[in-house]
């Protein structure tokens, strides 16, 4: 069988693998146009504010890894169309030359592309978006610039608020934008996200949230001045990060897609098109939070889907669990965590929520070293008091896999009252015999 993806980053290289690992004897061509493949972007803010030496360390897979199990690998190629009637996959190389690959099933793993704002300026020298190793290579050299003094970060979600926090630890003046009233609000309700815009204010970071970029402003071809719905900012450089859809250009209307363009799929991964698969960015993905396809763009997504995919491709049936969007952040030492819904994403898409809070040390109280308070928020829904969603904020670290026991917890279906007098180890080194997590449970209403 010969199978063709075209896309080289997490889902298709999960999808490869998974062929060529498990499914031996099946003429497999991956395609991409970019010159590299697994480049793990979460990195870009660590390498670019020197928490880590070298960028070589973000990249965990080569076209000779997978031309030594027999795939063909084309990169720097660009694919141009599809004939899905015909199975014909028409793209073109570096050098120009035109190439036509048949194919039997075919995978889309193209990922996202950055959401370009529609405001005068764009085009001016010094404006960078942040997906590809090469734009972080690019926004890493300006940072090496002395005259780069005042940058501009417009979008305050994870990737916004990292790279913010990568220019201030360069030595940069720092202004983050947002249209929302506080950083983070795709994942965290106001009053907890709160906790981040004080770090980050506490550190310098000059805050501009319920502002938005109307235009840019340019001296000798490179911008200068960032003009927003409340004032004019002089700037060195700007750094786009509003987010991301799903590059889904080659489509076109021949696949169901959603309104972003998302590829919509099975829980096999299966498009509207029986022999194409769609994983990563670029499709859909099943939400137990919301017990329906939507969007939600993560690389831990991406790794589960292509594994999806190339299972069912090869013969063995498998379905997707669904996802919660389960997710982290780290700044200045401050962390963060949620999976599932917010209060506020949770009645945006109309589920009648409640939630429930608690603050707490994570330790026994009689520890006095490192013990530090730790809020929680679970959220869920009123009638039938599944949980929907959690978010916890903390100076330590233990929060980072408590909320993983909360994305088992949606993807089951698990009520808040099943939560309440849950079995938790306890040991004072990790946690009090109170534990913030089912106390926080017992408060619900």
């Amino acid at each position: 069988m010969k199978i063709v993806i075209i896309g080289t980053n997490h889902a298709g290289i999960a999808a490869a693998n998974t062929l060529l690992d498990n499914y031996p004897g099946h003429e497999i061509t991956m395609i991409d146009r970019n010159s590299n493949m697994s480049y793990l972007g979460c990195g870009t803010a660590l390498w670019v504010g020197r928490q880590i030496d070298q960028p070589n360390e973000l990249f965990y897979a080569r076209p000779d890894d997978f031309e030594a199990k027999g795939a063909k690998v084309l990169t720097e190629t660009e694919v141009s169309s599809i004939d899905f009637e015909h199975k014909k996959v028409y793209a073109t190389t570096k050098s120009g030359e035109e190439r036509v690959e048949d194919y039997d099933k075919l995978i889309l793993a193209m990922g996202s592309r950055p959401i370009i704002p529609k405001i005068t300026g764009n085009e001016l020298e010094g404006i960078h978006f942040l997906k590809l190793f090469q734009e972080g290579q690019a926004v890493d050299e300006e940072f090496a610039k002395e005259e780069v003094k005042r940058i501009a970060v417009i979008g305050a979600g994870y990737i916004g608020t990292e790279i913010a926090e990568a220019a201030k630890r360069r030595g940069k003046e720092v202004l983050l934008f947002d249209a929302e009233s506080t950083s983070l609000a795709s994942y965290y309700d106001e009053d907890f996200a709160k906790g981040m815009d004080e770090n980050l204010s506490n550190h310098g970071i000059e805050l501009h949230f319920g502002e938005t970029a109307e235009a840019f402003k340019g001296t000798n071809g490179r911008v200068s001045q960032i003009v927003t719905n409340k004032e004019t900012y002089d700037v060195d450089m700007v750094i786009n990060c509003i987010g991301f859809t799903a590059n889904s250009a080659l489509v076109g209307d021949k696949l169901d897609t959603l309104r972003n363009g998302a590829v919509k799929v099975d829980k096999h991964q299966q498009t509207s098109n029986p022999d194409v698969y769609a994983v990563g960015d670029v499709a859909t993905i099943y939400s137990n939070a919301l017990q329906d396809f939507t969007y939600i763009a993560l690389a831990s997504n991406a790794v589960r889907s292509g594994i999806v995919a190339g299972h069912n491709i090869g013969g063995t049936a498998l379905e997707s669990a669904g996802v919660q969007g389960s997710n982290g952040i780290s700044i200045f030492g401050y962390n963060m965590t949620s999976t599932g819904f917010s209060v506020k994403a949770a009645q945006k898409f109309g589920l009648d929520v409640a939630y429930t809070d608690f603050e707490d040390k994570q330790k026994a109280w009689f520890l006095h070293e490192n013990n530090d308070s730790v809020k929680i928020r679970i959220v869920y829904e009123k009638s039938s008091r599944r949980i929907v969603g959690a978010q916890m904020a903390s100076y330590g670290e233990i929060i980072a896999g408590n909320i993983n026991m909360f994305s088992l917890a949606i993807q089951d279906q698990k009520t808040i009252d099943e939560l309440a007098l849950l079995d938790l180890f306890f040991l004072p080194h990790f946690n009090s015999p109170y534990n913030y997590m089912t106390v926080a449970a017992l408060k619900a209403e």
